[in-house]
């Protein structure tokens, strides 16, 4: 079968989209074309902004626009998260006081929460806290939660802002749990949203433990504000396993957890 080169870029596009990430070999098995064809048209896709080229291949440009509001990423690798917030609940302790960002995945967390007992849920989120509201209302599980104030953000639905950050500085995590826009290993954890980035941040280093959940469209991706560098993360929750290139000093001590979940199956042939 033959490809035109536009039946190339689509396929090219939607493969970024499912996988997040493109080998220059496999392209030209599956096109049965050269590589040199491939890098091409890889060079093609990066000129017109579709994806990003590194060594060997392309990543997924990750959301040129900015990030789509939090309702619009709700639909999204549904079942990825969930299993990556069942993962996350697992290393919750009883007693402890955690803190939680905004954020799909986050979400997911506050969904799987059960049977914990004695927690402090400190949130900027209004979705996390009102999932959190109605667990503690049925008695799925047992704590307080804190609710931060300040100026709204509607589309990420959360609270930013001076007051936000002032609140959050009154407190001292056993854990922060973290979504993240994009994390790389040239750039580290990253997102979309200065405010929000600020905020985790903040988290971040009020923590003894630094919780990333992160699906792996975020892989390779390099959001618009850094974040953190690897070396103030202690545990990594994907949906894929550390891709095999990721071998820098930077990881020796943190934890990266594949989750399982029963509603999809490993895409990436470049994870280990």
């Amino acid at each position: 079968m033959e490809w035109f080169p536009e039946e190339r870029w689509t396929y090219i596009i939607e493969a970024l989209q499912k996988h997040n990430k493109v080998k220059v070999s496999e392209l030209a098995d599956t096109f049965q074309v050269t590589m040199e064809t491939v890098r091409r048209d890889l060079d093609q896709l990066a000129v017109t902004g579709d994806v990003k080229r590194v060594y060997g291949g392309a990543v997924n440009i990750g959301y040129p626009q900015g990030e789509p509001p939090l309702h619009q990423r709700s639909n999204l690798m549904t079942e990825e998260k969930q299993a990556i917030g069942r993962s996350a609940v697992s290393l919750i302790e009883n007693g402890s006081t955690i803190a939680i960002d905004t954020g799909t995945t986050a979400l997911e967390l506050t969904h799987a929460l059960k049977e914990k007992v004695g927690i402090t849920i400190v949130t900027h989120s209004l979705a996390v806290a009102a999932a959190i509201a109605d667990k503690l209302a049925k008695e799925e599980c047992k704590g307080e939660l804190i609710m931060l104030g300040g100026q709204l953000n509607p589309e990420q639905q959360s609270m930013t802002g001076m007051m936000t950050m002032d609140q959050l500085k009154t407190f001292n995590f056993d854990q922060a749990f973290i979504s993240v826009g994009g994390m790389s290993m040239q750039n580290g954890l990253s997102d979309y949203d200065l405010n929000e980035t600020v905020i985790s941040k903040e988290m971040i280093k009020r923590s003894k433990e630094a919780i990333v959940l992160a699906d792996h469209s975020k892989i390779g991706v390099d959001a618009a504000c850094n974040m953190a560098s690897f070396d103030q993360v202690d545990v990594i929750i994907c949906s894929e396993a550390k891709p095999k290139g990721w071998k820098r000093k930077d990881f020796e001590n943190i934890n990266w957890i594949k989750a399982r979940g029963q509603g999809y199956e490993s895409r990436l042939p470049y994870s280990s």
